[in-house]
């Protein structure tokens, strides 16, 4: 069994969560700019055991395509390309980055720490990813 890694996509920077070996725990992992997420990828696929991905999926609250949509299906063929032996899940993201600044709130985060959209970006795929793992059972 390996890990799976969860991406909540964006132009500028991307939110990264991964699950440890037994996929029982989801954890976040960094925050990369898109400019250089292949090359995290590659190289952090090649020393972890990653069985797949799982891919925010940008939607309006009327289930409509959002600006975001079109570069997200995008990545995603880039993404099965690059790994073809890899599944990439897509997953609703509707309301994970304020769920992600409810649950720093809560956890008792700084309010300069809650600013950084970078920090809401890793809590935001932790947050995909643990909804996976819940479908998934």
């Amino acid at each position: 069994m390996g890990r799976i890694l969860s991406i909540d996509y964006g132009t500028k920077r991307v939110g990264i969560a991964v699950t440890d070996p037994l996929q029982l725990i989801a954890n976040a992992l960094t925050t990369v700019e898109t400019s250089k997420l292949i090359e995290f990828l590659k190289n952090y696929v090649q020393k972890e055991g990653v069985e797949a991905f799982v891919l925010g999926f940008p939607k309006n609250l009327d289930n409509t395509a959002t600006d975001s949509t079109a570069a997200v299906l995008r990545f995603k063929i880039q993404l099965e390309k690059l790994f073809p032996d890899k599944l990439v899940h897509l997953i609703d993201e509707r309301f994970t980055s304020k769920i992600a600044v409810q649950s720093m709130v809560a956890g008792g985060m700084k309010k300069k720490d809650r600013r950084q959209k970078g920090n809401i970006d890793k809590v935001s795929a932790v947050l995909l990813l643990q909804s996976f793992m819940e479908q998934k059972r």
